[in-house]
C-alpha cells in the first residue's frame, strides 16, 4: 500500500469510528460517570456480573440497557449500574434499598410496589424511577399521575385494578363452558385483605359471565402444592393467576402444577405463557424497561421527578400457547385467536 493510501485509510477509519460513537445526550455533564441502582425482583436463570447485574439472556435487562444507550448512557463508559434483587421476597427490599442508597447513586430504578416503597422510605433525595406498580396514587407512592410530587415518577402497569376482570373475561372466552374458576394470589392482597376494588370488579365480571370465583392464597413456596390440591377437591375448572412478584418468581412451578391439574390458566406474564401456560394478558415488559431511559435522561438533564408525569400503558398483549391448548384438549375460539398478539405453536 502506498503511504498516501495508508494515511487516507487511517483517516477514514478514525472518521467512521467517530461517527459510530453514540452522541452524548444534550445536558449530560462531559466526563461525568452516572451511577444508577436497580432494585428488582428476580435473577432466576441468569448469570450475574460483579455488580449483580445480568450478563446475557434477560430481555428486560437488555431493553433497559438499550433504552439508556439510545440516549448516550453506556455501561463501562459514562454509566455504572448496581443491581440488587429481592428474589421474590418483599421483606428483603428495605435492606437492599438501604444498601443501594449507601453507594451514593444518582438515581434508583425500582421495580414493583414493595421495592419502590422501600426505596422511597430510605431516601427522599435520590430520584426514583418506578415500574411494575399498579395504582401508585392509591398506594401513596405519588401524589397524582400528572404531578407526582416528591422523588418518585415513572411507569405504571395499569391505572386500575380492573384488569383482573379483563383476565376473567378472556379466560371465559377461551373456555366457554367453565363455571368454577380458582384465583391464585399472593397472601390475598388482590381480593380479600381487605376487600377492595379488584375483588368487587372481578366478582361483577364473574356474575356477568356466569362463573363462581374462589381465591386461593399463598405466601410460601411450600403452599403451592396444597393450593392446587384444594382446587382439585373443589372441582375448579380453570385458573386465574394474579400478578405479584412472588407469583412471577415461582411461575414455572405454577405452570407445572396447572398442567398436572389439567387447569386452563390465565397468567399476567408473557414468560409464563412461554413456559407452557395457556394464556397471558398484560403490558409488554421489555417495552416498559426500554422506556425507562426516557425518564433517566430527563432527570439527568435536570428535570425533577415531582414534575415528570407518570405514564400509563396504552397497549396490552394477549398471548395464547397453542401447544398447551392442544395438550388440554381445548379448541380456542377463532375469534380469540384472531385478536391474539401472538400464538405460540
Amino acid at each position: 500500500m502506498k503511504p498516501r493510501t495508508a494515511a487516507l485509510s487511517v483517516i477514514l477509519t478514525l472518521a467512521l469510528s467517530i461517527l459510530a460513537a453514540p452522541v452524548p445526550s444534550p445536558g449530560q455533564q462531559p466526563g461525568k460517570v452516572y451511577r444508577i441502582g436497580l432494585l428488582g425482583v428476580s435473577t432466576a436463570g441468569y448469570d450475574l456480573d460483579a455488580k449483580n447485574c445480568p450478563i446475557t439472556g434477560n430481555p428486560n435487562w437488555q431493553a433497559l440497557v438499550a433504552g439508556l444507550r439510545e440516549r448516550g448512557y453506556i455501561r463501562g463508559q459514562n454509566l455504572v449500574i448496581e443491581c440488587r434483587y429481592t428474589e421474590g421476597r418483599e421483606e428483603r427490599a428495605p435492606a437492599l434499598a438501604t444498601e443501594l442508597v449507601s453507594l451514593k447513586l444518582d438515581l434508583i430504578v425500582a421495580n414493583t410496589t414493595a421495592n419502590v416503597r422501600a426505596a422511597k422510605q430510605v431516601t427522599s433525595a435520590i430520584p426514583i424511577v418506578m415500574l411494575g406498580v399498579m395504582n401508585p396514587v392509591e398506594r401513596g407512592l405519588v401524589a397524582s399521575l400528572a404531578h407526582p410530587g416528591g422523588n418518585v415518577t415513572g411507569l405504571t402497569e395499569t391505572a386500575s385494578l380492573e384488569i383482573a376482570g379483563k383476565y376473567l373475561q378472556l379466560l371465559k372466552e377461551a373456555v366457554p363452558k367453565v363455571s368454577r374458576v380458582a384465583a391464585l394470589s399472593y397472601s390475598g392482597i388482590w381480593f380479600t385483605t381487605p376487600p377492595g376494588p379488584a375483588w368487587s370488579e372481578t366478582q361483577t365480571v364473574a356474575r356477568a359471565v356466569g362463573v363462581t370465583l374462589h381465591e386461593y392464597e399463598v405466601r410460601e413456596p411450600e403452599e403451592f402444592a396444597g393450593a392446587f390440591t384444594a382446587m382439585t377437591k373443589a372441582r375448579a375448572e380453570a385458573l386465574l393467576v394474579l400478578p405479584h412478584p412472588f407469583i412471577g418468581f415461582h411461575e414455572r412451578r405454577i405452570v407445572d402444577l396447572a398442567a398436572q391439574s389439567r387447569l386452563p390458566a390465565m397468567y399476567p406474564f408473557r414468560s409464563s405463557v412461554e413456559a407452557g401456560g395457556l394464556m397471558g394478558y398484560g403490558v409488554n415488559q421489555p417495552d416498559l424497561f426500554r422506556r425507562l431511559g426516557f425518564y433517566v435522561d430527563k432527570i439527568f438533564k435536570g428535570a425533577k421527578p415531582a414534575d415528570l408525569p407518570v405514564e400509563q400503558p396504552t397497549k396490552f398483549d394477549l398471548l395464547i400457547n397453542g401447544k398447551t391448548a392442544k395438550a388440554l384438549g381445548l379448541t380456542i375460539p377463532q375469534s380469540l385467536l384472531i385478536r391474539a398478539d401472538e400464538v405460540i405453536q
